[in-house]
């Protein structure tokens, strides 16, 4: 178990959220014998998406899973860009089965200020699930950036993404493009954010903030020593 983070949950609303916010943190973790989940909150349904694109984004994000070394993948299954219309409750009472089944020490969690709706009621319900009045809760939890996401927020308007834990991924940002790459449906080509140069860039950008190679940035909700 990595010292630092002890066992790790993601929360993507999405797949592939995962691999673009974090997956050069989840590489790093896995590689120094940390146990990793993943927990994939939503799947595509019909009309707005068919089951042949759903199926197709599920094995994409299987094989990038297994490229970063994560070791347990958890499907929630609830309405991809409709969890707005999901009863908060249903939300809140997944996400916390979730959390007592994997007990995670560090929960890495959509950051509240992201234009998709999905990630903000994500981001509250997680807060929720993960309160410090039950038994056992995760010590630490942190937010993480997504691009075409928490970069299109309204500046002044809704919350900004202000990084204060970076994590040192320059062993991993390549490992992390690999999985990004896996993404066939989902990666775009530059200069659209959800292309691999601008995962490079972005990871440059953030590991130059601290004096390194390259990093993910994270904003921490909570550290309890």
């Amino acid at each position: 178990m990595n010292p630092a983070l002890g066992r790790l949950l993601v929360i993507a609303p999405h797949p592939d959220d995962e691999v673009l916010g974090c997956g050069g943190t989840i590489a790093r973790m896995a590689a120094q014998g940390a146990e990793v989940h993943v927990a994939v909150v939503t799947r595509g349904s019909p009309p707005a998406f068919t089951e042949e694109m759903t199926e197709r984004v599920r094995s994409e994000a299987k094989a990038a899973h297994a490229c970063l070394g994560v070791q347990q993948a958890h499907w929630l299954d609830l309405p991809a860009a409709q969890i707005a219309e999901t009863p908060h409750a249903t939300l809140n009472r997944a996400l916390l089965t979730l959390l007592r089944d994997v007990v995670p020490d560090t929960l890495l969690i959509p950051f509240v200020g992201d234009v998709h709706m999905d990630h903000q009621l994500i981001f509250l319900s997680s807060l929720v699930a993960a309160r410090p009045t039950q038994s056992q809760y995760p010590r630490t939890i942190m937010a993480y950036e997504t691009v075409s996401e928490t970069n299109w927020n309204a500046p002044y308007v809704t919350p900004s993404f202000v990084p204060n834990v970076f994590i040192d991924i320059a062993s991993t940002l390549d490992r992390k493009l690999e999985a990004a790459s896996m993404f066939a449906s989902q990666i775009r080509d530059f200069p659209h954010e959800r292309s691999i140069e601008t995962l490079r860039a972005l990871a440059i950008v953030r590991g130059t903030a601290a004096h390194l190679r390259a990093a993910e940035a994270f904003v921490l909700l909570r550290n309890v020593i």
